[in-house]
This record gives structure tokens, sequence and C-alpha cells, in this order.
């Protein structure tokens, strides 16, 4: 997610107490243990409850799983084509997966990477992911640590894997905004994979599966993630839309029902994009100011944001936006291209809702000697009259 033009904003924070501010009224009363809403370009949170509470994630467990597959995949260490030995652990017939969904593999029958990343996400198969954690890491426990430390790269916090499929296990435990965290770093890192996600059937060993999250065949604007349900984790779903350039990112978990589950999530989506705009305030290098900078071989340099800067807000209110710069007193050279040389605030309504560091878009090299001397000269005298 790094390697994304973004660049760090500050969260528009609403009131979740049932009156309207500014205009947006409440989000939805949504019936899940808990649940978060989240807009996938700039990170920033517009409704949650509960989101920071570790629960069992049951097969949302599978997108990490898959993460790290994909990783794998960038990284050259294994490729689609690959084939895989399957081990009576990953038997289709294993007793721990009796119940649960499958992939219907067995031993005796080598498999691509290709498909059993297909049978993780589309099939929900616990079977082909002990295939593929067994391949990539040699046992379940190795791959749990590698999903952990895939988990903390990415800034989950409140999350700990301890297997690949998410079939109960007290430990074994994940957040609404972890989770929302991970299915951003799948979108934004991998879209390959994520296109993945949208696909609504697999076949494979003459058994044709279903992908269980429903919203693809009712709500053309949802194109992923994933379904996941367990007696201890109740029936939850990972989401995400996009409408008119504006992506979305939604988690429910602990509802009652798929039913629940469906309607849960499009009613956050629907709340999401009928209250909210993405807006792009900046474009990458964009001038905010010529500064004056002393002891350089040039006496300007333009200063101002270097990544693409963006902003989720109420909708309307992106034509009040009050822009504030502030340099440092004395800019001196040398400095280099993304030096801090102030800082930037945007508010609304006399609300701060993003601020950020100014910086040098141009590097300034150090004068002569006897420039810099008569510099210094000059900066002495004025901080003589500085109040």
């Amino acid at each position: 997610m790094r390697n994304r033009l973004l660049i760090s904003l500050l969260t528009v924070l609403f009131s979740l107490a049932g009156q309207a501010q500014d205009g947006i009224p409440a989000p939805p009363q949504i019936e899940a243990t808990a649940y978060i809403l989240m807009d996938a370009a700039s990170g920033d949170v517009l409704a949650e409850h509960n989101a920071d509470i570790p629960l069992p994630p049951a097969s949302l467990t599978k997108m990490m799983t898959a993460y790290v597959l994909a990783t794998e995949m960038e990284a050259g260490r294994v490729h689609k084509d690959d084939m895989v030995v399957i081990s009576e652990n990953a038997w289709s017939q294993n007793p721990i997966f009796a119940g649960s969904s499958l992939m219907w593999i067995e031993p005796g029958k080598d498999v691509s990477i290709e498909d059993l990343e297909r049978g993780i996400v589309i099939s929900s198969g616990n079977d082909a992911t002990v295939a593929v954690a067994e391949h990539l890491a040699g046992s379940e426990a190795v791959f749990a640590e590698m999903m952990n430390k895939q988990a903390q790269a990415i800034g989950m916090k409140d999350s700990y894997f301890v297997n690949s499929h998410g079939l109960p296990d007290p430990n074994h435990v994940v957040t609404a905004r972890d989770l929302a965290i991970l299915a951003q770093a799948i979108i934004t890192r991998f879209p390959e994979h994520y296109a993945i996600y949208k696909e609504r059937d697999f076949t494979y060993n003459k058994i044709k599966q279903y992908n269980r999250n429903t919203l693809l065949g009712e709500d053309p604007s949802v194109d992923g993630l994933k379904t996941g349900h367990t007696k201890e984790a109740g029936y939850c779903l990972v989401a995400s839309a996009e409408r008119n350039g504006m992506r979305l990112i939604t988690v429910v978990m602990g509802t009652s029902s798929t039913k629940a589950r469906k309607n849960e999530t499009r009613s956050l989506l629907n709340y999401g994009f009928r209250f909210f705009e993405s807006v792009e305030l900046f474009g990458p290098m964009h001038e905010l100011e010529v500064a004056r900078v002393w002891k350089g071989q040039q006496d300007m340099v333009p200063v101002g944001l270097i990544d693409r800067t963006l902003l989720t807000l109420p909708r309307g209110k992106s034509k009040s936006l009050v822009t504030t710069v502030e340099l440092e007193p004395q800019l001196v050279a040398p400095l280099a291209v993304g030096d801090k040389v102030g800082t930037v605030t945007l508010s609304v309504d006399d609300t701060v809702v993003f601020e950020s560091p100014v910086q040098a878009l141009e590097a300034v090299e150090p004068a002569g000697f006897f420039s810099r001397l008569w510099d210094s000269i000059v900066m002495w005298i004025a901080s003589l009259f500085a109040t």
C-alpha cells in the first residue's frame, strides 16, 4: 500500500450518536456484532461499531491466506502453474473439515496454484488453504507465522492467525477494522488477484461451486470480497463496491443469517455512497506556494505536496474547504526534495479535516561562501526587528 500515491490523511469524524451533523444522518442501525464502513482510496472510516474487538473470523481468514499467496507469487517464489502435492492433511476427507466448505482435492492428484487460489477465494475450500499453506511454508504453523507477519506489515494491529482456513480456535481472532485494512491492501496492491473475488463460480473435479457472496449477482457495483460462517463467528461478509469512481469497503461480523449479512452490507454501502464523496484535493507534485530560501544557489523554491492527496467528505462540502499554509520562518539551504518546510491544513466550517507537512518540491544546493555570508548578515539584521 505504500506504493500508492497517497499521503497521510486525517480521518473525518462524524457523530454516530443518532443526531444529524452537517446534514449527514447517523448510519443505519446494523444488526451485527461488529461492522465498519471505509473509503478504499483514502482509508477514512465513515461508520463503525465494535470495530476493534477481536472476533472469530471463520472463512474471512482466507483473505489473508490468499494475500500471502499473492505476495509469494509477486516475489517469484511460486507461480500459478506450479503443481502442488496434496497431503493427507489437505485431503477433503480430513475429519477436521467435516461439514465445512471444500474444494474437493485428494492425495495423489496434484493441483495447480492457479486452481488452488480459486478454490480458496471462490469455493472457500478449507482443504485448498491447507494445501497452499503446506506448499508455501511446509506446515500450517509456519504459514500462520507468515500470515501474522503480513498482517503486521500492512497495519493490522489486533488480529492473530493460528490457521489458514478459519475453523474455530480460541486464539484465532481478527477485528472488523483489520479486515477492512486487509481488503484495502488486496484491492490496491493486487488488482489482478482481486479480480478473482468477482468470479461467480468455479469448477474443479467436475464439481461446480458458486461464490457465496450473493451481492455479486444482485448489485453490479459489488465486485468482491469474502463470506464466512461458523457457529462461533456467526454470518460474516467483507465486501467492496465502486460507484461513480468511489470505492467503499464494508465488514459485517456476527450477523444472524446469510440474508442478514447481505442486507446489512447493502445498507452500509448505500449509506456511504449516498452521503459521502471521495475528493482528490491535489494531484502529485502540487505546488502550494513559492517560498524564499536563504543561503542557496536559488532564492526561491516551490513547496507543496509530493503525493496525490485524497479525502472523504460529506457530499457538497468540498466546495467549503479552506486551505491554510504555514511555512517555517526561514528556509535555509540545502533542501532536498521532500524536506518538510511547513504545514498545510484544510478546514470545513472551522473544523480541521486534513493536515499534512508541506514539502520542498525542488532541491536547493548551498550557495558559495560569500553568498552564504551575505544571507547570514541579512538574516541577522532581520532577526533584530522580528517581534
